[in-house]
């Protein structure tokens, strides 16, 4: 019943999964480079369509543009890092934007700590790992998105995390660009850490936007 209830009232994020897997299968394959690029762009652009039929206003809006940011970035990524740095750049701007929209009342120490270390550790580590001031600007702007992630009201536990394993993909990208070796772990880690980081942020921000709807339809009289 669950993988019913996916396929009938959920097909995008469906179609998400399977992209994202043939992905990952074909990424190393004899696959024509264009077909290939497509199938990685689907992944993400599907969470996109998913935000887009699964919620409303300018919170679904903006998530999924951020989505949308998502998966352009990773069709040109493909072929120039340059272009989808900057793709995904003015994603997590628009994703930092929405998560400032939507803060959270009451913050632990703790909590408020861990984001203080997302914003600033983020740049730092690309720069130890790259040693490229482009890239390290970049992640500014990503550990910004992961920052905000944290302290907003979305779920930590799927939208906070998502935010980190965004990071932590990032993270892997910019061994291969320093001299830091991990050797064959980006190759079998950057993508599950990536989409499996946009999924749950996709997911993690649609529902508690599907959730609030309910509460104030049955509030209505």
């Amino acid at each position: 019943m669950p993988k019913r209830a996916l396929i009938e009232h959920r097909p995008w994020l469906l179609a998400s999964i399977v992209a994202a897997l043939a992905f990952y299968f074909v990424q190393d394959s004899v696959l024509a480079e264009i077909w290939r690029t497509a199938i990685k762009g689907l992944a993400v652009g599907c969470l996109a369509f998913y935000a887009i039929r699964r919620a409303n206003g300018t919170n679904a809006t903006l998530i999924a543009a951020v989505m949308m940011f998502g998966a352009l970035g990773d069709m040109g990524i493909e072929f120039d890092f340059r272009l989808g740095g900057g793709l995904f750049f003015v994603g997590h701007l628009i994703a930092t934007w929405l998560y400032l929209r939507n803060p959270r009342e009451h913050h632990a120490v703790s909590q408020t700590a861990l984001a203080a270390a997302l914003l600033v550790g983020t740049p730092l580590v690309s720069w130890f790992l790259s040693g490229d001031a482009m890239v390290t600007l970049y992640a500014a702007a990503l550990g910004l998105m992961a920052a905000t992630a944290w302290m907003s009201r979305f779920p930590r536990y799927r939208v906070g995390i998502g935010a980190v394993l965004f990071v932590v993909s990032d993270w892997l990208i910019f061994s291969n660009l320093g001299t830091f070796d991990l050797g064959v772990l980006p190759d079998y880690l950057i993508w599950p850490c990536y989409f499996g980081g946009q999924f749950l942020i996709a997911t993690g921000v649609v529902q508690t936007l599907r959730h609030e709807l309910a509460e104030e339809d049955d509030q209505l009289p």
